[in-house]
């Protein structure tokens, strides 16, 4: 088995906080084997001299739409499932460029492009996917026009494809089980208004309390869990108790339902950067009026929800939900939330915390052995410049996902 011996770098365990001098480690096939502070003997391993910059875990983005390819998700109807793939591999390519060795899709990328990943078909970050976002009629999922009383096959409208419609307790449970069935590692659920949808006030409470037990029921009986799209104080108390475990957005979130999060262990997965890049450049790409005003109204709560976070115990994953063109903007993440938390608190919001929401724990997001061999190699001290994250990965000098090089230009 391929081993790699990375030599001459400063470490950032982000569960430690703080970079480290004289660490060396070995990668054998997809995991690391060891860390130490003393020299690792490993005959045959090619040795990685990383000329004394920073090597991290890779990069964990736990709230993307690998094929919302379009800004306004309605003119993903006249998009056939081709072209939507096609694009899918040029914005899972941006994301590994950055150093996103690792995402989670909350609505869209089904089991056919995670194992075109797995198989080494097409460059990307490993993929946990959640199928069809489900929402109700009206709702957050259903951007169909007012015109359109019925729904367009799938098999050639993206936008059917990566959304489902149910009402009901029945139609709820059965389009979870579909989900799971379909290779679903979490099952996304709509519990109040969104930006991108053209109908739903943002204060809409959408899926009622049965429903979303039911969703809840049928995820944990699969060794799944739910997400729930939610930014009211209102629909993240419904989703709370109801069992839900993590909430996608939250801006509008109060000290009372932050404090429920916090008894019930549950997760924010924050993304400002979606807001301010809408508000900069969605209308270029086809976002209506309407969709923009419901934008302002969450975007000077980022921050604050951070804040509330934080005083609450609540952690905080790494997000981006970013659509179409303005996936570029992935990693201005970093930037904006530095006015509210420490580098540190950031990073590891991509990398700890990011593995706590999938489950991986020590798997992931981590440089212990045992983990996933997914590294970064930076060239400077990100603790001190979280613009080492911009760019495109332009200072990234070297990206490994499962042991092996997507980037080097270490040597």
């Amino acid at each position: 088995m391929a081993q790699l011996l990375f030599r001459n770098f400063k470490m950032l365990e982000p569960e430690l906080g703080e970079l480290q001098d004289g660490f060396e480690i070995l990668v054998e096939g997809d995991r690391i084997r060891e860390s130490s502070d003393k020299p690792i003997k490993a005959e045959g391993a090619e040795v990685v001299d990383c000329g004394g910059r920073t090597l991290m875990p890779g990069l964990i983005d736990s709230h993307v739409h690998v094929f919302l390819s379009e800004v306004n998700i309605r003119f993903l109807e006249a998009v056939p499932l081709t072209l939507m793939t096609a694009r899918a591999v040029e914005l899972m390519r941006g994301m590994i460029d950055r150093g996103f060795t690792t995402v989670r899709d909350t609505g869209g990328a089904d089991w056919g492009i995670k194992t075109a990943v797995e198989q080494g078909n097409v460059p990307g970050p490993r993929l946990f996917i959640a199928g069809q976002a489900i929402g109700p009629t009206g709702g957050h999922s259903d951007p169909r026009r007012r015109t359109d009383f019925g729904t367009r096959c799938h098999c050639c409208n993206a936008m059917a494809y990566t959304m489902a419609v149910s009402d009901g307790v029945s139609e709820v449970r059965k389009a979870a089980r579909e989900q799971m069935r379909q290779g679903a590692d979490h099952v996304k659920i709509m519990m109040s208004g969104g930006v991108a949808s053209p109908y739903d006030p943002l204060d809409s409470l959408q899926f009622s309390p049965p429903e979303v037990a039911a969703a809840v029921e049928e995820a944990q009986a699969f060794g799944r869990y739910v997400c729930a799209h939610a930014y009211t104080p209102e629909a993240i108390t419904r989703a709370a108790h109801a069992g839900v475990r993590t909430i996608e957005h939250g801006n509008l979130i109060d000290e009372p339902s932050a404090k429920l999060m916090a008894e019930k262990g549950m997760i924010l997965i924050a993304n400002l950067v979606a807001y301010y890049a809408m508000r900069e450049r969605a209308a270029e790409y086809g976002m209506t009026a309407d969709m923009l005003a419901k934008n302002d109204l969450v975007i000077d709560g980022g921050l604050r929800s951070l804040e509330i976070c934080k005083r609450a115990g609540v952690p905080v994953a790494y997000g981006s939900d970013l659509l179409g063109a303005l996936q570029v903007e992935q990693s201005r993440e970093f930037l904006l939330r530095r006015e509210v938390v420490s580098p540190i608190e950031i990073i590891r919001s991509a990398t700890t915390i990011g593995a706590r929401v999938l489950r991986q724990e020590g798997k992931l997001g981590t440089l212990k052995p045992g983990a996933f061999a997914d590294l970064i190699v930076l060239d400077g001290d990100p603790l001190k410049d979280l613009d080492l994250f911009q760019g495109q990965g332009r200072h990234l000098a070297a990206i490994v996902k499962g042991g092996r090089f997507h980037k080097n230009r270490l040597n």
